[in-house]
């Protein structure tokens, strides 16, 4: 099911126009909001945004064949990140180093050289919706979301900031992985951490 612009927007003189009708990525807009239902079951708008972040860094990628992905949030932007490009979580070419920060991260795999998107609340006042959403100024009971979803279609890149990064080299690339042993209390295996005990037996409580 695809989610369309209020028709209110095209019979606004002022903004007519301002929608970015252009594809996030290979998608269009629609079809972007369809893949991102149908992978994270609901069209949540930082999603929506996060398509256009991830469009916004990639056209800055160009001159690169290869590049990973880090994601500042574990909220939602991954998810954006692997609909778009190879980047996944189990490849291990997505990372996500959970700042809290609304932002990603694409970057060259070999020098560690890419583009940082990031959300800049400075550029919200135009868009307050958006500006509620982002701020936690409204309980989400009380936001109207089909008008936040037309003031995401209506920004489009016009809400980030984007800027050149180089990737600290500690989190470029994959690092091997540590040998694996059995658990002297569970008898399961598990990478070798400097104990005999996996974590769960350490005390890292999953399970009531």
């Amino acid at each position: 099911m695809s989610i369309h612009t209020p028709a209110g927007l095209w019979n606004d003189p002022a903004r007519q126009g301002e929608v970015h009708m252009n594809k996030i990525c290979h998608y269009t807009v629609d079809e972007y909001i369809d893949k991102l239902t149908e992978f994270h079951g609901n069209v949540a708008p930082g999603l929506l945004i996060g398509g256009f972040m991830v469009d916004a860094a990639t056209k800055e990628m160009t001159e690169y064949e290869f590049f990973d992905a880090i994601c500042e949030s574990a909220s939602c932007l991954p998810d954006a990140i692997q609909i778009l490009t190879p980047c996944t979580v189990g490849n291990g070419w997505l990372k996500i180093v959970n700042t809290g920060r609304f932002a990603i991260t694409l970057y060259d795999k070999k020098s560690g050289n890419g583009v940082r998107v990031s959300m800049d609340a400075s550029k919200l006042d135009r868009y307050p919706e958006i500006k509620n959403w982002f701020m936690r100024l409204v309980s989400k009971h009380e936001q109207d979301k089909d008008a936040l979803i037309e003031e995401i279609r209506v920004a489009g890149p016009e809400i980030f900031s984007i800027k050149p990064v180089t990737v600290s080299p500690a989190l470029r690339g994959k690092h091997a992985p540590p040998p694996i042993a059995l658990c002297a209390s569970c008898g399961e295996a598990y990478p070798q951490n400097g104990s005999a005990l996996c974590l769960a037996c350490q005390g890292m409580d999953i399970y009531v």
